[in-house]
């Protein structure tokens, strides 16, 4: 999954002729006898359940030990791409589909083909995700998929229930902004669609709309027909009308229906909007399923799951897997096929799903995961749900890493009403093909 709090991705894969270096250093066997792994991960919280996996893999090769590394998601790419550059990078990492295309050109990841996974047992976009001509660079791990939290207290106090199926079109018809404005009260009561409604003195809004592409934008484009990417490794293309149609309806739950939180209050994408939900002051709010251990422990309320509204061309939400990938450098490339072979099985997947950290890219085994928040309030059944449903993926393209930083600029000015949304995704579009090898 991507990093459970809201952080941007750096532009970090620096220049391409430091890049050729990646290719330098490192051997290509064991040299017998007891191996030292190193196994990077950029999650404290799965480092717990981690160690309990490594565990039990050494039972199974007494010979082999893993050392966990943890470092900080901001620190994480970073230190990956100068240990890249360095021919240091550690022997299995986590791989992020973000970053996938650009460590997969460079030749920084091992071809996986030789552990003849039968891929179909997956969930099938993770496995599309970590793909590469045809070859996999990437052992499905787990994903995490983007659902609508909300909160019962609020739902209760309005006298509303959430419906079966959430509905949204361009034109606000539907039932989402219906049910939003409901759920959205002035400093004196009043809602939205009612006479004297102050839209600057509002203390609860309806729902969270922001400048957030994994939660937010894209979502609304796929489920209005529109594409982000052309083809994997291909082209941005969201600036076409189906697209444009969409980001303009999530600018308008902030600027016309007043349904969502300024702009000026959520921008740029950070944890603003989760705290505005803890306290209270957002009764949707749309997350990964990753963000529910930073999310449930401090809410002063019971929190319900829903799946995301439905669009024109249906429901279509973003699923964003991680893969175990391989150093193809490193000096101990028979240990650490074998440690990957390990954590792509039922033993070390069921770990992670049971302790409920993750939704497991194995088929199967997502149940443990179900019964673990289960006892603790929460019903995550709407994630695997939409999981069977239309999904996609982040952009799997080259450049994305260096271009997020000025598309999360653009649409800050597209949220903020400085840009149209077809003059912001023009930007955009021009801005990533310009980064696009």
């Amino acid at each position: 999954m991507s990093s459970p709090r809201f952080r941007s991705i750096a532009a970090l894969l620096g220049a391409a002729l430091l890049w050729t270096l990646a290719a330098c250093g490192g051997g290509s066997g064991d040299s017998g006898g007891n191996v030292t792994l190193t196994y990077r991960l950029w999650d404290d919280q799965q480092k717990v359940g981690y160690q309990k996996v490594m565990a039990a893999f050494e039972k199974t090769d007494p010979n082999i030990h893993v050392k966990i590394e943890l470092l900080p998601y901001d620190q994480y790419w970073t230190k990956m791409t100068a240990d890249a550059v360095a021919g240091t990078a550690p022997d299995v990492f986590w791989m992020q589909t973000t970053q996938f295309p650009e460590f997969v050109t460079k030749g920084v990841l091992a071809d996986l083909s030789s552990l003849k996974l039968d891929t179909a047992q997956y969930q099938p976009n993770v496995v599309r995700s970590y793909t590469y001509k045809g070859k996999l660079y990437g052992v499905p791990k787990d994903f995490g998929i983007v659902g609508l939290l909300y909160n019962k207290d609020l739902f209760k106090k309005a006298g509303v229930t959430m419906p079966d199926k959430l509905t949204w079109a361009p034109d606000g018809s539907g039932t989402l902004v219906q049910l939003a404005r409901k759920l959205t009260v002035d400093d004196k009561g009043r809602h939205p669609d009612e006479a004297g409604f102050d839209a600057g003195a509002v203390k609860q809004y309806g729902f969270a709309s922001w400048n957030h592409y994994q939660t937010q934008w894209m979502n609304w484009v796929a489920s209005n027909g529109g594409r982000i990417v052309d083809r994997p490794f291909g082209k941005y293309a969201f600036n076409d009308a189906a697209s444009v149609s969409a980001l303009q309806f999530g600018v308008d739950l902030v600027n016309k229906y007043h349904v969502a939180p300024p702009a000026a209050q959520t921008n740029p994408p950070s944890d603003k909007i989760n705290e505005m939900f803890k306290r209270g002051q957002v009764a949707m709010f749309p997350a990964n399923n990753a963000l529910l251990p930073f999310v449930a422990p401090g809410a002063g309320f019971p929190i319900g799951i829903a799946p995301m509204p439905a669009g024109p061309a249906g429901r279509a939400v973003n699923i964003n897997g991680l893969s175990e990938a391989v150093y193809a450098k490193t000096p101990h490339k028979a240990a650490a096929m074998k440690l990957v072979r390990f954590l792509s099985g039922p033993e070390a997947q069921k770990i992670m799903s049971d302790d409920g950290y993750v939704l497991p890219a194995l088929n199967g085994l997502s149940q443990g995961y179900v019964d673990y928040w289960k006892k603790k309030g929460l019903d995550v059944s709407p994630f695997l749900d939409e999981s069977r449903g239309t999904t996609f993926n982040l952009p799997i393209t080259t450049g994305f890493t260096a271009f997020e930083s000025r598309l999360n600029q653009t649409f800050n000015d597209m949220y903020l009403g400085r840009l149209t949304p077809q003059q912001a995704a023009d930007r955009a579009v021009a801005d990533g093909n310009a980064l696009v090898k």
